[in-house]
C-alpha cells in the first residue's frame, strides 16, 4: 500500500478504494445472467457509493457516528481458492470473488484505521471496517444458502 501520511490522503485512498468497489460490483451485475443476481450485485454498488459518500461527507467536514457493532464472521471465504474474475461468472464463483473483495476491504479499513492518530477519522475508518464484515458476511450466508446446500 502507498505511504499515507494526512488525514486527506487517507480519505482520498479510502474514497478511490470505494469507487473501484462500486464499479467492481456494476461489472459483476452485468455479468449475471438471473435478474434477481444481477440486482444483488447492484444492490452492493449502491452500498459501496454510500461509503463513498460518508467518506466525502467527512472530508468535507461533516462529523459521522461510528458503528462500535461487531459482525460475525462465518469464515466461509477464507478457506475458498481465488477465483479468475475475467471470462464466464456462474454464481457461485460471482460470490466468492465477492466474499474476497469485502475480505480485503475489511483489512484495508483497519490498515488505515492504525494510519491515523484522529480518533474520528479512526472511528469512521473501524466503522466501515465493520460495514465490510457485513457484506461479507451477507455473501457468506448467501452462499451458504444456495451453493453448499445445494451440494
Amino acid at each position: 500500500m502507498t505511504e499515507l501520511s494526512s488525514v486527506d490522503q487517507i480519505l482520498d485512498f479510502a474514497i478511490g478504494e470505494e469507487q473501484k468497489a462500486a464499479d467492481f460490483y456494476t461489472h459483476l451485475a452485468e455479468k449475471m445472467a438471473k435478474p434477481a443476481m444481477k440486482d444483488i450485485f447492484l444492490g452492493f454498488a449502491k452500498e459501496e457509493l454510500g461509503h463513498k459518500a460518508k467518506l466525502e461527507g467527512v472530508k468535507g467536514g461533516k462529523k459521522l457516528l461510528s458503528s462500535a457493532d461487531k459482525v460475525a464472521d462465518l469464515k466461509i471465504g477464507d478457506y475458498m481458492v481465488k477465483v479468475d474474475e475475467e471470462g464466464e461468472l456462474d454464481y457461485q464463483k460471482a460470490l466468492t470473488i465477492a466474499m474476497h473483495k469485502e475480505k480485503a476491504a475489511f483489512r484495508l479499513y483497519n490498515d488505515l484505521a492504525g494510519k491515523t492518530d484522529d480518533a474520528g477519522i479512526r472511528d469512521l475508518l473501524l466503522g466501515l471496517a465493520q460495514e465490510e464484515a457485513k457484506h461479507k458476511l451477507r455473501f457468506e450466508v448467501e452462499y451458504d444458502e444456495f451453493i453448499l446446500t445445494e451440494n
